[in-house]
């Protein structure tokens, strides 16, 4: 795996849990939802196109797989999976399990009200959750 370098505001708006084959995976820094963020682990990366046809697909994998492990895990409603990058270049995806008494449902959670952090406590709590769902991830 190449190194590369966060984008600092993906940095400073979430925190690290695990590191899957080619991404990284972060909790976004609002308790009021589920919602991960993936960044494909490779400098210079701003869309999906940037990645190889294999990466691509690897992409695609780690946020579904991922994403519907957690979604029964919590019982969502609805997976959401969307990579935008208006105000983030660096390509990352966002993997939301949605639920329909979350503070943004039915619309998307951008923009909605004001972010509520995650307690450190609760934070070590997701890393385990993610590191027991990621594991069969973890063999490529």
């Amino acid at each position: 795996m190449t190194d590369f370098t966060l984008d600092d505001r993906l940095a400073a708006d979430t925190h690290f849990l695990v590191d899957l084959p080619l991404c990284q995976v972060r909790l976004m820094n609002d308790a009021r939802f589920a919602w991960l963020i993936l960044v494909p682990r490779r400098d210079g990366v701003v869309e999906v196109s940037d990645l190889s046809e294999t990466e691509q697909a690897r992409l695609w994998h780690e946020a579904t797989r991922l994403g519907e492990a957690l979604k029964a895990e919590l019982g969502g409603a609805k997976l959401n999976l969307a990579t935008l990058g208006n105000q983030v270049p660096q390509l990352h995806f966002h993997v939301i399990v949605r639920r329909r008494d979350d503070a943004a449902w039915p619309g998307p959670v951008w923009g909605v009200g004001t972010p509520e952090p995650w307690p450190a406590r609760t934070v070590e709590a997701w890393q385990a959750r993610i590191d027991r769902l990621a594991a069969p991830l973890m063999a490529g």
